[in-house]
């Protein structure tokens, strides 16, 4: 792989950081481990750091030459609250917790770019190295957004990027327009009368409503909206009862909700209201629906994209890189940078033929080391090319 040469030569420097990231996940707004090793090497190789954006985000700024071009590139830090399934020596140290999306391969790519820019400067203008928290679910993006990211740390064009187990080592999807679906949440709960469970006929079961709920939800996608738009509806979590002889009075379900556009969301919420009262009536007991508006969908801007796939091609080849893909209908955060900058968020395949094949979110999952000098030589060189002579 034609990784830049300086960068594979500390692979095994970024293997051991990730790794170590890895063995201590830390959750959304509590990355404190994280954020202060990520800040203790930026300080070490010359870098000016920002610490305290949005709690535990920080910001690191190099400079080098007299232009007023700047970029920021951003990197998300934070883990999931589930159980690792691996059995690696790097497993995850912390019990319910765990990298199951790669941000800590995330992070590990940034800090490879940082220390061969801080050592080369080889460009003219200011960039800002942006290791965000909460991506999971908790809109670390947001909030870093809305305490004044841009203002403070002014941007040309924003670049973040994803792992992606579903696409080959050394190839790079870097596609203009929607890059990723808003990302709602939804909790049902369910009120029927509680019960002995031997006389199930003297109460409202809630837990066989819910059942009903979950089953008429499948409907949606299936039969209520238009095949060519694209919707997930997922209910995840299922929340009933103390006891295996008392049937609960109350039942919470627990889901999420994907689209690709503003109709197709509106009318997600308005379905979801609809059948899961609607199935509860029918069984004598009550639904209240809460459904929050999530992230909105990330859209790639035409010219950050065109530059992110020059620097693509430069390092794995324009037979490698991708410029058209259908949006995934995963949700992302990065959707508050590249509004508020124009942005491109890439993904960078990590199936291997013996690892990084497993998908995001399992608890089987691991991020594929093989691909560090890749990512990290694609933000090198994304710089060198957009703030260098001819950028």
């Amino acid at each position: 792989m034609p990784v830049i040469n300086r960068i594979a030569a500390f692979h095994d420097e970024l293997t051991a950081w990730r790794r170590d990231l890895h063995a201590n996940p830390e959750l959304g707004f509590q990355e404190h481990r994280t954020s202060a090793f990520v800040a203790g090497k930026l300080a070490e190789w010359g870098i000016t750091v920002t610490r305290g954006i949005a709690g535990t985000g920080l910001v690191g700024t190099l400079r080098a030459g007299a232009s007023p071009r700047a970029i920021g590139i951003r990197a998300d830090m934070d883990a999931l609250p589930m159980a690792e399934g691996n059995g690696p020596a790097h497993r995850s140290q912390r019990e319910g917790v765990m990298h199951a999306c790669g941000h800590d391969g995330h992070t590990t790519m940034l800090l490879g770019a940082a220390r061969y820019l801080a050592e080369t400067r080889n460009f003219d203008g200011t960039v800002h190295f942006i290791f965000q928290p909460a991506e999971e679910g908790l809109g670390g993006g947001r909030t870093m957004v809305e305490e004044g990211l841009f203002a403070r740390f002014p941007c040309d064009a924003v670049y973040g990027a994803h792992n992606d187990p579903g696409l080959p080592v050394g190839t790079i999807l870097a596609a203009p327009g929607l890059a990723s679906a808003c990302s709602d949440r939804f909790w049902i709960t369910i009120a029927g009368e509680g019960g002995h469970g031997a006389r199930p006929h003297l109460a409202i079961d809630p837990v066989l409503v819910g059942a009903h709920v979950v089953l008429a939800l499948q409907s949606v996608v299936a039969r209520r909206l238009d095949p060519a738009d694209p919707a997930v509806v997922s209910v995840t979590q299922f929340h009933a009862g103390t006891t295996g002889n008392v049937i609960p009075a109350e039942a919470v379900l627990n889901g999420t909700a994907r689209a690709l556009s503003a109709a197709v969301q509106d009318r997600l919420a308005a379905l979801i209201a609809e059948i899961a009262e609607g199935t509860a009536q029918a069984h004598g007991a009550r639904a209240v629906v809460d459904y929050r508006r999530g992230y909105p969908p990330v859209v790639n801007a035409p010219e950050p994209t065109d530059r992110a796939a020059a620097a693509a091609e430069r390092v794995v080849g324009a037979a490698h890189v991708l410029r058209t893909a259908a949006p995934m209908l995963g949700g992302e955060d990065f959707a508050y940078m590249a509004a508020a900058a124009p942005g491109c968020f890439v993904r960078i395949g990590q199936a291997g033929p013996d690892r990084g094949g497993v998908g995001v979110h399992h608890p089987d999952y691991d991020f594929n080391d093989a691909i560090l000098p890749i990512g990290a030589s694609l933000w090198a060189t994304l710089v060198e090319q957009t703030l260098g002579p001819e950028g």
